[in-house]
């Protein structure tokens, strides 16, 4: 949804008592509403619904009002009826990817009072048999497919709300050719009401068809020998990046993730992204994680694109440009890391300057030049300087030998 900043709250009276009535609505329609969810919306003069909701609904006394497109243009209109009995049709559990948490910031919680009903997913577990702490509850509805990607654990339990009919088939070809075949995929169609079915299949056998737009998808996932399974820890394996060799190495990443000290929410600037190995490890620790990858040259930003994608973090932000001047504009980042023209003027104070207090730069050099810059980035701002150094057993004849990689000088600053 596009935001939309309303204006100014109005004086508590008469509009500090509740005035929105927020209406979770199944399949089954009036019959499944509580008598308190059912006086708000006959009491109300206005409803506003998808026209799906208006229908169950039905019949209404109030005017009513179809979302329009974007949804947020609806919202001047409702917030003027301040003080007026007015209600919202959502589906299900409005505050469980629904529109019940976008109101919420526009209208206080003392001036809305909400009647959820059981959530798709509350639904599912009841008819799966699930427990649905130990699911994981994703939306796939206007959003990326490879969103799903990180959630893919043998194991795992993915409760899943389709965009339309056609979200089941395509998550089947995604897990078939991620080496999840064999996981079982259950279809959850118009729960609730008199349209509903359940049917199942794996992934490399989905031959479902007819599916109701309506959808909720239930994966039980399998993964077979050599899937592509992302570990939990930092430090991805190198090859799974698609990459032309600009790329910070595996054990040298887990070391800068730790460095960089990842919190929930936090942003991150990924200066000479490369690859976007970091920016991609640093998104993949949480859900709610931001980056942008800031790379000057044009193959490798579709690069770093590709492998956000592949990974399933397909909110990552590609900015193709040189630092530090494609650094301007930028939302401020919690943290930043340096892996591409540490040496370039600027770019180390651009990016100090820009941090939130409390932020961290971490910058990596294995030239002397850059090397030469973190040295006096260390002498001018203090921090923490270390020399990090691998060494991985090769073949040396019939034997085997260490052959050291090229050793890397990382500089650890925290904006106070």
């Amino acid at each position: 949804m596009a935001a939309f900043s309303p204006a100014p709250e109005a004086p508590s009276s008469p509009s500090s008592s509740p005035w929105l009535a927020i209406v979770g609505i199944g399949e089954d329609g009036r019959a499944g509403l509580s008598p308190a969810a059912a006086a708000a919306l006959d009491t109300a003069e206005m409803v506003w619904g998808g026209r799906r909701h208006l229908a169950l609904a039905a019949p209404l006394r109030a005017e009513t009002r179809a979302w329009p497109s974007p949804i947020d243009a609806a919202y001047p209109e409702i917030l003027a009826r301040r003080g007026r009995p007015t209600c919202i049709l959502a589906t299900g559990d409005p505050f469980h990817y629904g529109i019940g948490a976008e109101i919420a910031r526009l209208v206080p919680p003392g001036e809305f009072r909400a009647y959820p009903q059981p959530s798709a997913f509350s639904l599912a577990c009841a008819r799966l048999g699930w427990s649905l702490p130990d699911c994981a509850c994703l939306t796939l509805h206007g959003r990326a497919l490879p969103l799903i990607l990180p959630h893919l654990q043998p194991g795992a339990r993915l409760l899943v709300l389709s965009w339309d009919g056609t979200t089941p088939a395509r998550v089947a070809a995604l897990l078939t050719a991620g080496g999840f075949g064999r996981s079982r995929l259950i279809v959850l169609e118009a729960m609730g009401g008199p349209r509903e079915r359940v049917r199942g299949a794996t992934a490399e056998r989905f031959d479902l068809a007819g599916i109701d737009p309506l959808n909720t998808l239930a994966v039980a996932v399998e993964a077979d020998p050599g899937a592509r399974v992302l570990a939990l820890s930092p430090g991805l394996p190198d090859a799974l990046f698609e990459n032309d060799g600009q790329l910070t190495k595996a054990e040298i990443r887990a070391v800068t993730l730790a460095a960089l000290a990842p919190r929930r929410g936090g942003r991150l600037w990924d200066v000479g992204g490369g690859a976007g190995s970091v920016a991609i490890e640093w998104m993949l620790r949480h859900p709610a994680m931001r980056a942008v990858a800031v790379e000057a040259r044009a193959e490798r930003a579709a690069r770093i694109q590709r492998n956000a994608d592949d990974f399933g973090v397909p909110g990552l932000d590609v900015v193709e440009g040189t630092a530090p001047e494609a650094l301007a504009g930028l939302a401020p980042p919690d943290a930043v890391f340096i892996g591409g023209g540490v040496s370039d003027p600027g770019v180390i104070a651009a990016a100090c300057a820009a941090l939130r207090p409390g932020g961290r730069c971490v910058a990596n050099a294995v030239t002397l030049e850059g090397e030469a810059s973190l040295l006096a980035a260390f002498r001018e701002r203090g921090g923490a300087l270390r020399r990090l150094a691998i060494s991985r057993a090769d073949p040396v004849g019939g034997m085997h030998g260490w052959r050291s990689a090229m050793p890397v000088t990382q500089w650890v600053w925290t904006c106070s």
